[in-house]
């Protein structure tokens, strides 16, 4: 269904461009690929039988990407009216590009969560994916409004330090930074424990049955 989802979303882009022969939010091509890649990793890392090295670079390329998914909630932003396509159709666009955002993050980090169990205590995962939440709130900040990205983390890491250090170091110069961290990071909380809770209620009626 999440195939679905995003290829419905896809689809909708496609007939804008080709009925407007317009690049009107063609970036939701690209975001879309960059939401789907900490799910690629989650997967491959959930399919490993042990932790070792190779897991471990995984689950880094995973959170460094893992912003990327919820970013496009942000892409929410860009929406207005643009004739010639009813406002309706671009409002289906755009609210659906936010809805995969959302689930490709929380399919991504509760397989990164099963895969922790098997190698953690219950009690460090649950940690562990509290702080998860807070730093994708950091990430979607700084990456909607100080406009880094994830290759950032490559190519430019001395800049990306000295910011974290800035926020981390002086908080009551970032306040507004902090303010949408942990905001955003508590939405995407609620979001993935609700979703969770009726994961696990689910199972438990079929197995009452």
């Amino acid at each position: 269904m999440l195939l679905v989802s995003v290829t419905f979303t896809m689809s909708l882009l496609a007939v804008r461009m080709i009925y407007t022969k317009e690049l009107t939010y063609i970036f939701y091509a690209w975001n879309t690929f960059l939401g789907i890649l900490p799910l690629v990793f989650s997967h491959i890392l959930l399919r490993m039988p042990r932790y070792n090295i190779k897991a471990l670079l995984l689950m880094i390329c995973w959170l460094a990407f893992f912003p990327n998914a919820p970013y496009l909630i942000t892409d929410l932003f860009h929406y207005e009216e643009k004739p010639p396509m009813p406002k309706w159709y671009d409002l289906l666009l755009v609210t659906t590009a936010a809805w995969n955002g959302l689930l490709l993050g929380i399919v991504s980090l509760m397989q990164v969560e099963q895969y922790l169990l098997r190698h953690m205590r219950v009690r460090w995962v649950s940690r562990l994916v509290i702080i998860s939440f807070i730093l994708c709130g950091y990430g979607v900040y700084i990456g909607r409004y100080l406009r880094f990205n994830s290759w950032d983390a490559v190519v430019n890491p001395q800049k990306l330090l000295q910011t974290f250090a800035g926020h981390l170091f002086l908080p009551h110069q970032h306040l507004s930074a902090w303010a949408f961290t942990i905001s955003f990071g508590a939405m995407f909380g609620i979001v993935y424990f609700t979703l969770k809770q009726f994961q696990i209620t689910t199972i438990r009626l079929q197995v009452k049955h």
